[in-house]
């Protein structure tokens, strides 16, 4: 892409444009006037100097306007409503450099400033999540250790089997969803330590795959060399890696999951991230969709990235926003909670880093973090 000119520039160049076509308009006429009629020269000259100023100053004022007012006016328009709430609004792109450096700024300012919202409503969130976690621990905790064994007295007094199967089965699903939100809104007093991502992503693969986890997909781990080491902590990035490995175990039975770990440039709009078996001119279509982003990040931010890849039916765009708030869930009633990508991404976000979701190249999602390189 050609570089745009400078606004200077441009005004110089046309400036001295009409400077020059000034003095060559002004000796035209002072010749025509003496040629074609010598007794009415000033009359004529006025005229057509007359005629002159007035094109002169509808061109500069078609100049400015273009060159200044109205894309000063964009802005401005973009900042009003900016200002008024609307933090999806975006300056469009201008053909001066200035203009150009200015919108950009904007944008990236109103990107800081969504960004920025974003974790005040999650932190809003997580606070009412922790309140509403110790009020079921606390109301719902003693009850159920208390059906808990009354079922296990039914037992032996040889209640029918397949009923107290059932209700233990249910009451396993109560503690799980209580254990979840505590997992959620507990904060997390452990500081931050360099760790190896890749180290961590291979561990969390072993586990599932000893497991038996990955049978029912055709698995495989895919590491590129180089991948810069990391701060977080290296049980919570393993939680993180497991929910979303199972995740795209249940949604693509029989097909492809990728596990993978690459050095990557944080980048807030989206370009395409090369794979290690990628050929130079590959290139993937995704939509122009802007990344989560933390305040703290800067354009090209270095640093490590992992993501979870699957053949399945993918996540639809409207849902890509939603998948990570508690209790949103795509599953049929019964086979989730709603928490597990909830607790990915306050684990992440506890880790300094963001979370995801694009399309696949293999046709589904494709789960990925992103964390800042380790000072």
């Amino acid at each position: 892409m050609p570089a745009k000119p400078a606004l200077r520039t441009e005004l110089l160049f046309y400036l001295s444009f009409l400077a020059a076509a000034a003095l060559l308009v002004g000796v035209a006429t002072m010749l025509l006037a003496t040629s074609f009629a010598p007794e009415r020269t000033f009359l004529l000259v006025m005229l057509l100097v007359a005629l002159e100023v007035a094109v002169f100053i509808v061109f500069g004022r078609h100049l400015v306007n273009r060159l200044v007012l109205w894309p000063l006016e964009r802005v401005v328009a973009t900042a009003d409503a900016v200002a008024d709430g609307d933090l999806g609004r975006r300056a469009p792109d201008e053909e001066t450099r200035d203009f150009a450096t200015l919108a950009e700024r904007l944008n990236r300012m109103t990107d800081h400033l969504l960004d920025a919202q974003g974790q005040l409503v999650r932190s809003e969130k997580l606070a009412s999540i922790g309140r509403l976690a110790a009020g079921i621990a606390h109301e719902v905790g003693n009850p159920l250790g208390a059906v808990g064994t009354y079922i296990e007295v039914l037992r032996r007094r040889g209640a029918d089997p397949e009923v107290v199967a059932g209700v233990t089965r249910e009451l396993e699903r109560i503690d799980r969803i209580v254990r979840g939100l505590l997992d959620y809104a507990r904060p997390q007093e452990e500081d931050l330590a360099p760790l190896d991502a890749v180290a961590v992503a291979r561990s969390a693969y072993g586990l599932l795959e000893a497991q038996g986890a990955l049978k029912a997909v055709r698995a495989s781990l895919e590491v590129a060399p180089d991948v810069p080491r990391m701060l977080g902590r290296v049980h919570l990035l393993e939680q993180a890696i497991v929910n979303l490995v199972l995740n795209a175990v249940d949604a693509a039975p029989g097909g492809l999951v990728i596990v993978a770990a690459q050095p990557w440039a944080y980048e807030p709009r989206p370009a395409v991230p090369r794979r290690a078996g990628d050929p130079p001119d590959t290139t993937f279509p995704r939509r122009p969709e802007r990344r989560p982003a933390r305040t703290d990040f800067g354009a090209g931010q270095p640093g490590t990235l992992l993501y979870v890849a699957d053949s399945g039916p993918g996540v639809p765009p409207d849902d890509r926003e939603k998948i990570f708030e508690p209790f949103y869930t795509t599953k049929e009633p019964g086979r989730g909670t709603g928490l597990g990508l909830a607790i990915v991404a306050r684990a992440v976000h506890d880790m300094g880093g963001v979370v995801w979701v694009d399309t696949a190249r293999e046709g589904g999602a494709a789960f990925k973090m992103f964390f800042p390189e380790a000072e």
